[in-house]
């Protein structure tokens, strides 16, 4: 039986991604592992497009739908301009349980300046909680987007912001009772409103402009995992800094309370960045002068050194293909 999650990288691969054989000349970029986005070509534009849905958070339903693809749009260092939500509501969805999804759809579309421009919404007993797939589309020149097949040995990795920032989020406002045990209110507060930093739009689109070697959310399988896959896309190793890894230390405290890694924790909000050392260094600062965190914490290799985290210790321990979020470990405790 398969686990909750994501499907493993391998079955992805074998049971799913090689059973796609069709191929049309129009799509630049296809199905694969790690690939965020698909990009298909319209003359002198692209059309780059993203589907993701939100299974794992009951109160911010509505404003998470709108960011996890908004976010696989900006990773190509698009701006994205068009959503659809496919929203499936359990039995005994009240009229009020609508409107405060959509509310909080319309509005995180609007924040991200994006047009929620269609999709489909109904009850069904398929579903015990509130899902939504959300499909998200940007537009941009031919050939504009930005891909991690351009990473090479010797650039820099970049993250923005804290890991953890939405499974911190999610953790804090749908566990709030839990987590109270262990957390003052403070903390309770700084945890829920790190959902308010979900989107990594504006850093995209600005890493996007200047150039990079590709992008990526930290989504599911959290920093870890978004670093397997570029490396995966890429085909080079990495050497990643654990101490250069931001973090907060309400994170910390919710992970260690849940016996959770937060190096693995769904992480929305936060971006890899991958560039040369002269641009990175102009990124960081363009960056930080739109009050956006950043932080430099490794550097690609060759593919022969391998993928590898330095710890606090100075041992170094290999980053394994993403596995079930932690997330997922502690929903339904």
């Amino acid at each position: 039986m398969l686990p909750v999650g994501k499907l493993d990288s391998d079955v992805l691969k074998r049971i799913v991604i090689d059973k796609i054989k069709y191929k049309c000349e129009d799509v630049k970029v296809r199905a694969g592992v790690g690939e965020d986005c698909a990009v298909v070509g319209y003359g002198d534009y692209d059309c780059v497009i993203s589907t993701d849905p939100i299974t794992s958070s009951i109160n911010d339903v509505g404003r998470l739908s709108i960011h996890i693809s908004c976010n696989d749009i900006a990773s190509n260092g698009v701006k994205p301009i068009a959503i659809t939500l496919a929203v499936m509501l359990p039995k005994g969805t009240s009229e009020e349980d609508v409107e405060n999804i959509m509310a909080q759809a319309a509005k995180s579309a609007e924040e991200v300046g994006v047009e929620i421009v269609g999709g489909h919404t109904e009850i069904t007993e398929a579903v015990n909680q509130p899902v939504i797939v959300s499909t998200a589309f940007g537009k941009t020149v031919a050939d504009g987007f930005q891909s991690a097949s351009d990473m090479r040995a010797g650039d820099v990795v970049l993250m923005t912001k804290q890991a953890g920032l939405e499974g911190t989020g999610i953790i804090c406002s749908d566990y709030e009772k839990e987590l109270s045990k262990v957390l003052s209110s403070d903390e309770l507060a700084e945890g829920k409103a790190k959902l308010d930093d979900v989107s990594v739009v504006k850093e995209g689109v600005i890493a996007g402009k200047i150039g990079t070697h590709g992008m990526h959310d930290v989504t599911e399988g959290g920093m870890l995992g978004a670093v397997w896959e570029i490396c995966n896309i890429s085909g080079l190793g990495v050497l990643i800094d654990e101490d250069r890894i931001s973090v907060s230390e309400v994170t910390k405290k919710v992970c260690k309370y849940l016996s959770i890694d937060w190096k693995r924790l769904i992480s929305s909000g936060c971006m890899l960045i991958v560039a040369g050392a002269e641009k990175a260094e102009y990124i960081c600062a363009e960056l930080e002068n739109n009050g956006i965190m950043v932080s430099q914490i490794g550097t690609v290799t060759e593919a022969s050194e391998g993928l590898m985290l330095k710890k606090s210790d100075g041992k170094l321990e290999k980053i394994d293909p993403p596995k079930t979020d932690e997330l997922y470990r502690i929903m339904g405790k």
